[in-house]
């Protein structure tokens, strides 16, 4: 009886250990061997208590390094766009478009943990990986405290991604699902060119 009882105890010890190992190999792998991605993605975000502050979705593609779009159409119409070198913010329904310099607007940022070309370790910290439902999950710390967001959490079946869960400074919860997802598709160069429509106004820096 207690031989049954110290295998099951170590089984369960072991069990923590072995999801950890999994959570940070999968991210590790998707970092090394994930040069481009292609998803539709549905986002949701709420405050501390629960109560949904936004919810929107659309398209996204991602082209390492440092290139990536984010194409919002429903219930409003939004693009993010990095052509490598800029950040462009542009809202049609305002009629403008916010620039930054990639570099200020990058960051220990969720865009840099899926698209930066620097290493995992120089902006983020590995704080836990754990197991939920079929998804292997690790969470990071950026290691900027300025970085706008306390831990980024990211969902992962095989080397895919398919869930990130993040928690901003003010204790907001920002949820993202991706569906319909590529794996490293070919995404033609023009995909991460922004030209501001004629008309708009363009602020930054």
């Amino acid at each position: 009886m207690h031989k049954i009882k110290a295998v099951l105890l170590v089984c369960m010890l072991a069990m923590p250990l072995l999801a950890l190992a999994d959570g940070i190999a999968s991210l590790k792998k998707f970092y090394k061997e994930t040069h481009a991605m292609r998803a539709d993605f549905y986002q949701l975000v709420t405050d501390r208590k629960g109560q949904k502050i936004q919810e929107v979705s659309g398209q996204m593609q991602l082209q390492r390094p440092n290139k990536f779009r984010w194409d919002y159409k429903k219930p409003f119409e939004q693009q993010i766009i990095s052509d490598g070198t800029s950040v462009w913010l542009y809202d049609p329904e305002l009629a403008q478009v916010t620039v930054r310099e990639l570099s200020k607007a990058l960051g220990a940022s969720p865009a840099a943990l899926l698209a930066g070309e620097d290493s995992l370790d120089k902006n983020f910290k590995l704080v836990t990986a754990y197991r939920k439902g079929n998804l292997e999950w690790v969470s990071t710390n950026p290691k900027d405290s300025d970085s706008g967001f306390n831990k980024i959490s990211l969902g992962f079946k095989g080397e895919l991604l398919q869930e990130m869960d993040m928690i901003d400074s003010f204790g907001h919860q920002t949820k993202i699902v991706f569906s319909n997802l590529e794996h490293n598709p070919a995404i033609e160069a023009k995909a991460f060119l922004f030209k501001p429509p004629k008309g708009v106004d363009v602020v930054g820096e």
